[in-house]
């Protein structure tokens, strides 16, 4: 079955080593990120997200415990072929299953309209992290 995106949850244990990878490379890589902001030391207590085509990881996302979605990174060459929406989709579905009414997130400027396809409003003034331009968005889960 090629080109079939497969999504897997876990957790730190059992995805870091591959969601790790990919945040390395998009984040503190690609978009100079400095590694003491990327590695919050929270992951431990997050769910992951990780996204696999054809068996090669591609995306990751996590789900923290009050509900906010962060660390989404898809690798160059994937963008564009869905990924970031499945791992959303699958972010927004774990946080329904643990009793969250809403999720929330940070989004950099350039992805608004990504998140807003998926439903979510921002809210709130635009905010440097790491250097980027980001604005606060969220999703009521209760509207979907």
């Amino acid at each position: 079955m090629s080109g079939i995106i497969e999504i897997r949850e876990g957790s730190w244990a059992e995805l870091g080593a591959q969601a790790g990878e990919i945040r390395r490379v998009v984040f503190i890589e690609e978009q100079q990120v400095p590694q003491e902001e990327e590695w919050d030391g929270r992951d431990d207590a997050c769910r992951h997200f990780l996204a696999l085509r054809d068996g090669t990881p591609l995306g990751t996302a996590r789900l923290l415990p009050d509900g906010h979605i962060g660390r989404v990174a898809v690798l160059d060459a994937a963008r564009g072929l869905g990924i970031g929406a499945a791992l959303m989709r699958a972010a927004i579905d774990a946080a329904g299953r643990r009793g969250h009414r809403q999720v929330e997130l940070a989004a950099q400027i350039h992805a608004l309209a990504f998140y807003e396809n998926l439903g979510f409003t921002a809210f709130g003034e635009t905010f440097l992290d790491a250097g980027i331009p980001h604005r606060n968005m969220r999703l009521r889960l209760a509207d979907r």
